[in-house]
C-alpha cells in the first residue's frame, strides 16, 4: 500500500559552502540539527549589506543532510518530494545526483528507487545556492522552506501527481470525472463523503446524487480513493461550478458573488518562509471575519498547506505563477525606488524552466476546489521595467514617484512590449494542457499599453492593478472582456468601483497581511500594506474593511493627535492599536469606522456630538480627557479607556502554535503605549520566533525577547510531545505562565 513519510526532524544544516557534503558517508556530526521546513535567513542580522527589497535579511549558500530509515520491499517504488526550496537547489540520494531546481516556489519529485536498498538508511543531501539577496522584489527566505516527504508505492501504481478530478453538477446529480496516470493498468475509484461513507463507485466517471456543493459558506469536501492493484491514493475534492460573465460578473454555484479578496505573500515575519499551517489558519480566520472570501497568492505558487486551508475554510484562490518572465525587473536594494536597482532574478531561468514550473503548479494544485483562477504573471507589463513601446513617449507606473525622467522615456533599445503577447500565448497554452476547467488570467500593470499590444486579450479574464478609472471605458470598448481588480488599494473608491458595477467581478486588496521586504529604506524592513500586521494583529484599516465587506452592524474607534504627523508616524512604525493614552496634548482626532449612516461619540458619558458617516468613517476633533471614550453607531458600539501602568502579562494559546501575549494594567486594560521587552521561554517545546509587527524593529529574530507593540506580541511555538509550558516575563510586572496542548 502507498505510504507517505514526512521528513520533518533529523536534518543537519550547515550555513556556507561545504566540499564533499554530497557524499553519503560525509561526517555531518558537527552540523546543527534543524527541523524542516526551515528558513535560515530569519536567523541572521538585519543589515544594509543585504537588500531592502528582501527585508535586509541575508541570502547565501547552505547545505542540508538527513539519514532516513524507510521501510520498503523489493519491487516497490520510492520517490522523494520537495514542496519548495529557495532557491537553486541540487539534490543527491546516497551520493547519486538527482537534479536541480532553480525556482524556489516549485514543488518537485525525484524517483530514487534505483539508488536505495534495504540495508542502509536513505541519505539525502541538498545544496541551496541563494547567492543574491536582491533577486526578488519581496522577501523570499532561504533554505528548505516547505515540506519534504518520501512516497513508497507498489510497482504497478499511480504515477506522482497522476490523479486529476473534475466535476459538473446538473440539478440533483453531479458527475465526477477522474483522469488517472497509471502506466497502463486500469484504475478503480470510490467516493466517500465528509463522514467517510462510501457514496459512489466506478471507473473514470462517477455520479453523486444530491451533492453538497463547495462554497465559502459551506466548504464541503469529498474524498476520492483511486486504486491500481495494491496501490491506493486519496484525493480531497469539492463539487462546485463557477462562471465569469463580462456583463454580470462572477457566479458560484449559479449565484452572483463579489470576490472580496486579498493578496498574500508567503512569509510570516519572524518565521520567514517556513510557516506552520496553524499560523496560516489564524490569519485566515481573521481575514474571514473581515468579510474576505478570496486569496491571491502573490506572486508565486503558494505553500500547499495554505491551499489545504482554503479548501477547508472556503476561500476562493487565484493561484499565481510568476512575477517576471524573460525580462528582468528592477530589484530595489537600498530602499524602494532608490536607484540604481539590481537585476538578478527568475528571468535568468525562465527560458529553460518556465514551462516546467507553470505546469508543476497547475498539476499540483488542480484538484483543490478553492482554486478558481490560474495567473500566468504579475505586472510583467510594468512601464519601462523593462518593456516599452513607441505608442507612449513616456510611461509611469503606480510606484514610480522617484524614477529618473530618463527611465520613463521610450527607448527603442529596450525590449518591446509586443513580446509579452507571444510569451503569454505560450504560457496560457501550457496551463490549458494541464487544466481546461479554470480561466487563465494575468495581473496587468498597464492595460493602456497592453490593450494596444494585444496582451490584455490573451488570457481568458483580465486583471487590472490599480486601474479602476479604466473599468467603464474598457468595458464599453471591449464588451466581451471579463474584468476584475487583481490588485487594489484600500480606498473606499476602489471598492465602490466593484460594488456598484455588476460587470466587475471583484477585487484583491494589496495586501491582507504585512510582509517582509519591499521596504522603503533603513530602518524600515517591512511593507505595512496589510489589514493585519506581521504579528497577525488587526490594524485600523482591518476594521474599515470589515465595515465595507460585512453586513452586520460594526464600529471601531481609532485616535490620533491632531495633525498629520501623528497619523504618519503610526502608519510608518506600525503601532496600530487603539489608544486613549495621550499626554501633553489638548486636541485629539477620533475616527470611527462603521457601516452605519450615523455615529455618536461620548467622552466620559458626555456626548461629543453626532456625525454623518462618509466613506465608512465618522470624524471628531475633541479635547483630550482621561477616562472612557465610546462610539455608538446604530446597534454597534465600541469603547476604549485610558489605561494605567503595566501590571501583568496575559498569554493565550488555543491551537498549540500561536501564542498571543498582551501587556495589561491592574484593571485588565490593554496598555497600548507600552513597548515593554518580553522574554519568552518554552519547556517541553521550542520557541520558533517572536513577532510584534513593528516595521522598524531591528532586534534579531533569533533572540527570545522582543518589545510589545501597542501592548501586543505574538509568539510561535513547536510542542515536542503532547504539551508545553510557556513563560512570558518582563521586568517589574507579573509574568504569564500557561500550558499549551498539541492539537
Amino acid at each position: 500500500m502507498r505510504r507517505k513519510i514526512f521528513l520533518e526532524n533529523g536534518w543537519r544544516f550547515h550555513l556556507g559552502a561545504q566540499n564533499g557534503a554530497d557524499y553519503a558517508g560525509f561526517d555531518d556530526s558537527t552540523w546543527r540539527e534543524v527541523s524542516v521546513p526551515h528558513d535560515w535567513a530569519v536567523e541572521g542580522d538585519f543589515s544594509t549589506d543585504n537588500s531592502s527589497g528582501t527585508g535586509y535579511l541575508p541570502a547565501g549558500e547552505g547545505w542540508y543532510r538527513i539519514r532516513a530509515d524507510v521501510d520498503f520491499e523489493a519491487g516497490e517504488r520510492v520517490y522523494v518530494t520537495f514542496e519548495g526550496v529557495y532557491n537553486n537547489s541540487q539534490v543527491w540520494c546516497n551520493s547519486n545526483y538527482l537534479g536541480k531546481r532553480p525556482y524556489g516556489y516549485s514543488t518537485f519529485t525525484y524517483e530514487i528507487t534505483d539508488f536505495v536498498d534495504f540495508e542502509r538508511p536513505i541519505t539525502l543531501a541538498v545544496r541551496v545556492n541563494h547567492a543574491h539577496s536582491a533577486d526578488s522584489r519581496w522577501y523570499t527566505g532561504s533554505g528548505i522552506t516547505r515540506r519534504v516527504y518520501i512516497t513508497v508505492t507498489a510497482a504497478d501504481a499511480l504515477l506522482p501527481g497522476g490523479v486529476f478530478v473534475t466535476t459538473d453538477c446538473d440539478g440533483q446529480t453531479a458527475r465526477v470525472y477522474v483522469e488517472a496516470k497509471t502506466g497502463g493498468a486500469a484504475a478503480a475509484n470510490v467516493i466517500c463523503d465528509a463522514s467517510g461513507n462510501e457514496i459512489a463507485r466506478g471507473g473514470s466517471v462517477l455520479e453523486v446524487s444530491n451533492p453538497n456543493l463547495w462554497s465559502p459558506e459551506q466548504p464541503y469536501l469529498y474524498t476520492l480513493k483511486t486504486s491500481v492493484g495494491d496501490d491506493c491514493e486519496e484525493t480531497v475534492f469539492g463539487i462546485r461550478s463557477f462562471e465569469f460573465d463580462a456583463d454580470k460578473g462572477f457566479f458560484l454555484n449559479g449565484k452572483p458573488m463579489k470576490i472580496k479578496g486579498v493578496c498574500l505573500h508567503h512569509d510570516a515575519g519572524c518565521l520567514g518562509a517556513a510557516v506552520p499551517k496553524e499560523v496560516w489558519r489564524r490569519r485566515l480566520c481573521k481575514l474571514r471575519a473581515a468579510g474576505c472570501n478570496a486569496i491571491r497568492t502573490s506572486h508565486n505558487p503558494p505553500d500547499v498547506t495554505l491551499l489545504e486551508l482554503c479548501d477547508e475554510m472556503g476561500f476562493l484562490v487565484m493561484d499565481e505563477a510568476f512575477d517576471e518572465w524573460e525580462g528582468p525587473k528592477n530589484k530595489w536594494w537600498q530602499g524602494h525606488n532608490v536607484y540604481p536597482p539590481k537585476k538578478n532574478g527568475y528571468f535568468e531561468d525562465f527560458h529553460d524552466w518556465g514551462e516546467r514550473d507553470i505546469k508543476a503548479m497547475v498539476e499540483r494544485d488542480r484538484n483543490h476546489p478553492s482554486v478558481i483562477i490560474w495567473s500566468i504573471g504579475n505586472e510583467v507589463d510594468y512601464p519601462n521595467d523593462p518593456y516599452c513601446h513607441p505608442a507612449f513617449t513616456s510611461m509611469t507606473g503606480n510606484n514610480d514617484a522617484n524614477k529618473p525622467a530618463a527611465e520613463r522615456e521610450y527607448d527603442y533599445n529596450k525590449p518591446n512590449a509586443q513580446r509579452l503577447r507571444t510569451i503569454a500565448q505560450r504560457l496560457c497554452s501550457y496551463v490549458r494542457e494541464c487544466d481546461r476547467t479554470r480561466p487563465v488570467t494575468a495581473a496587468l500593470a498597464f492595460p493602456e499599453l497592453s490593450n494596444i499590444t494585444g496582451y490584455s486579450d490573451v488570457p481568458d479574464i483580465a486583471g487590472y492593478n490599480y486601474k479602476e478609472h479604466l473599468y467603464a471605458k474598457d468595458h464599453e470598448k471591449y464588451p466581451k472582456r471579463v474584468i476584475y481588480g487583481s490588485e487594489n488599494s484600500h480606498s473606499p473608491e476602489a471598492w465602490y468601483a466593484v460594488r456598484d458595477n455588476d460587470y466587475i467581478c471583484g477585487q484583491f486588496l494589496w495586501t491582507g497581511v504585512d510582509y517582509l521586504g519591499e521596504a522603503h529604506g533603513w530602518p524600515i524592513r517591512i511593507s505595512g500594506a496589510g489589514l493585519l500586521n506581521t504579528a497577525g494583529f488587526e490594524k485600523p484599516r482591518y476594521y474599515m474593511r470589515r465595515a465595507m465587506w460585512c453586513d452586520e452592524p460594526c464600529a471601531y474607534i481609532t485616535t490620533f493627535k491632531a495633525g498629520a504627523e501623528e497619523r504618519r508616524d503610526r502608519r510608518r512604525f506600525g503601532n496600530d492599536a487603539p489608544t486613549w493614552n495621550y499626554e501633553n496634548t489638548d486636541t485629539v482626532h477620533v475616527m470611527c469606522f462603521t457601516n452605519q449612516s450615523e455615529a455618536e461619540l461620548f467622552l466620559n458619558g458626555k456626548s461629543m456630538g453626532k456625525c454623518a458617516v462618509e466613506n465608512y468613517a465618522a470624524h471628531w476633533e475633541i479635547p483630550f480627557e482621561s477616562g472612557k471614550i465610546e462610539c455608538i453607531a446604530g446597534s454597534a458600539s465600541c469603547a476604549i479607556e485610558t489605561s494605567g501602568a503595566a501590571a501583568y502579562i496575559e498569554a493565550v494559546c488555543e491551537d498549540g502554535v500561536n501564542v498571543e501575549i498582551f501587556v495589561k494594567d491592574s484593571e485588565g486594560r490593554l496598555v497600548t503605549n507600552s513597548e515593554i521587552v518580553i522574554t519568552v521561554s518554552v519547556e517541553g517545546g521550542k520557541l520558533l520566533g517572536l513577532e510584534n509587527g513593528k516595521i522598524d524593529d531591528l532586534r534579531p529574530y533569533r533572540e527570545n525577547c522582543r518589545a510589545a507593540n501597542g501592548g501586543k506580541l505574538a509568539a510561535y511555538i513547536k510542542i515536542e510531545k503532547n504539551s508545553a509550558n510557556i513563560l512570558a516575563e518582563a521586568q517589574n510586572i507579573v509574568p504569564a505562565k500557561i500550558s499549551a496542548t498539541k492539537i
